[in-house]
C-alpha cells in the first residue's frame, strides 16, 4: 500500500499522540464530531487531526489520539469512551481489528 507524501502513518500517530481514547463511531459523527473537534481546540487538548478506526465484536470505534494524558482524560470525562492501547490493534490484513484486553498485565 502506498502512502501520500507527508501523510502521518499509524506508527507516527502512536509515537506522537500515545494517549488514545476509543469512542463508538456513532458518537463521533456529524454535529457531535464537530463539537468534539471544537472542544479539543478550545481546551487546547493537542488532539491529532488524524486518528484510527477499529472494530471489536461488530462495533466500530473512532480512536481519538492525544499528545498528553491530561488531554485524553479531559476528552474522556466530556464524551465517554475507553482507553485504547495501540498494541491491541491487529496486524496485516486485520489492521483495524481491536484485540481488546490482549495486553492486560497480570498482577503478581
Amino acid at each position: 500500500m502506498s502512502r501520500r507524501k507527508g501523510e502521518l502513518t499509524p506508527a507516527a500517530i502512536d509515537r506522537g499522540w500515545p494517549f488514545q481514547i476509543a469512542l463508538l463511531a456513532e458518537l463521533s459523527l456529524g454535529k457531535v464530531g464537530a463539537e468534539q473537534a471544537e472542544f479539543c481546540e478550545k481546551q487546547k487538548l493537542m488532539r491529532c487531526v488524524r486518528g484510527h478506526t477499529v472494530f471489536h465484536e461488530d462495533r466500530h470505534y473512532n480512536v481519538h489520539c492525544f499528545a498528553t494524558r491530561a488531554g485524553a482524560q479531559a476528552f474522556l470525562a466530556q464524551y465517554g469512551g475507553e482507553w485504547f492501547d495501540p498494541k491491541e490493534r491487529g496486524k496485516g490484513v486485520n489492521w483495524n481489528r481491536w484485540n481488546k484486553g490482549s495486553t492486560v498485565k497480570s498482577v503478581s
